[in-house]
């Protein structure tokens, strides 16, 4: 190959690198509309309207059904379908479930949707407006967090203060434990709830999550601790007792206390108060406290459960005063700090892994 070659083939190379990165670029430039259409199609109940049909519809089925533009919703499901979300049958040119689209129907077991409503609400989206501001701050550990910025509260006050929200978020939280977490643990590490006669889910939401580990594991009775406007509204299940208080005062008496997604809500010296109640409420000897929660590996190689972990601690920033994921080493310091000989951590098929800590 000759010089002049060389060069052509050299500039080709650096102009395919460069539009390569600046079509990354563009898709963080546009990140939100994915989460934006999403909503879209599970207010519109697109997948509900399928799901009822019982088969793939046309799209005059479902602009019909669903009282909407065809033209419009057209261009939605093209969008859908271009992500692997719906699929369309070019030849008959209806439109189906995918694995994915089950899973933004609003009903029915495996549904993902209140967790996708939650994070796209104007409640939640409105913090990270304020992202800039907070990182800026030169008090940033006595200073205002994005959530308070958004809204003159943090998210729990704001949660006790307005009902929907307070149900969306505890929705969202069984959706998530009833379809990712709770089946991961269960595979990984089920032998943890051998022996364990009566079990405290700290901050168990409206008790969905405790209701699964009930099932699976019948000897364990259940007391499922939370706010009591939270508890006061929750469903009632066979082998559970509802119990409203403050994790920051006292946690009821338990052979193991469970805790899931809650630690990371709060800073290390709120983690090791809420830790400390923990493990009173457990018998010196046998008790044990049971840790659901996200473990950042900092030398891991990118993948897609590492950029889950992070964009997990994105949001713990956005949405809590000082909550964050943390180390194996930030970890070790709460659980010390809180009086604990010694703990192990077992990594599940999710992004949480289970720490088990022990008086």
């Amino acid at each position: 190959m000759d010089d002049t070659s060389s060069k052509a083939s050299n500039k080709l190379k650096i102009e395919e690198e460069d539009s390569d990165i600046k079509v990354q670029i563009w898709k963080y430039i546009f990140g939100f509309v994915e989460m934006a259409v999403i909503k879209c199609a599970i207010e519109l109940k697109i997948g509900d309207v399928i799901e009822s049909h019982g088969d793939s519809m046309t799209l005059s089925q479902l602009s019909s059904s669903l009282n909407c533009s065809p033209l419009l919703l057209h261009r939605i499901l093209r969008f859908l379908v271009h992500r692997g979300i719906f699929k369309e049958e070019k030849t008959t040119k209806c439109y189906s479930h995918t694995p994915m689209s089950r899973l933004l129907t609003t009903t029915g077991p495996n549904s993902m949707a209140p967790l996708h409503l939650l994070e796209s609400s104007p409640v939640m989206i409105a913090p990270w407006h304020n992202l800039s501001a907070c990182v800026k701050a030169s008090d940033h550990e006595n200073g205002s967090q994005p959530f308070e910025m958004a809204h003159g509260m943090d998210l729990w006050t704001y949660a006790a203060a307005n009902p929907s929200h307070s149900s969306l978020i505890n929705e969202s939280m069984a959706c998530f434990a009833r379809l990712v977490i709770l089946p991961a643990v269960l595979e990984r590490c089920g032998e943890i709830f051998d022996g364990v006669g009566c079990l405290v889910d700290v901050g168990g939401g409206n008790g969905t999550c405790l209701s699964i580990l009930v099932k699976a594991c019948p000897w364990i009775k259940g007391i499922n601790f939370d706010l009591p406007h939270v508890v006061s509204v929750s469903k009632e299940y066979e082998g559970i007792q509802h119990v409203g208080g403050n994790m920051f005062d006292s946690v009821p008496k338990a052979d193991a206390a469970f805790i899931m997604e809650v630690l990371h809500d709060w800073d290390d010296e709120e983690c090791i108060k809420i830790l400390k109640n923990c493990k009173e409420a457990i018998p010196e000897k046998t008790g044990k406290v049971i840790i659901v929660e996200v473990v950042i590996d900092e030398k891991e190689e990118i993948s897609k459960y590492s950029d889950a972990r992070l964009m997990m601690d994105m949001i713990m920033m956005a949405h809590t005063i000082k909550g964050k994921e943390r180390t194996n080493e930030e970890w070790a310091n709460v659980l010390q700090k809180a009086g604990f000989s010694y703990y192990t951590i077992t990594p599940t098929s999710t992004i949480q892994s289970v720490i088990q800590a022990f008086p």
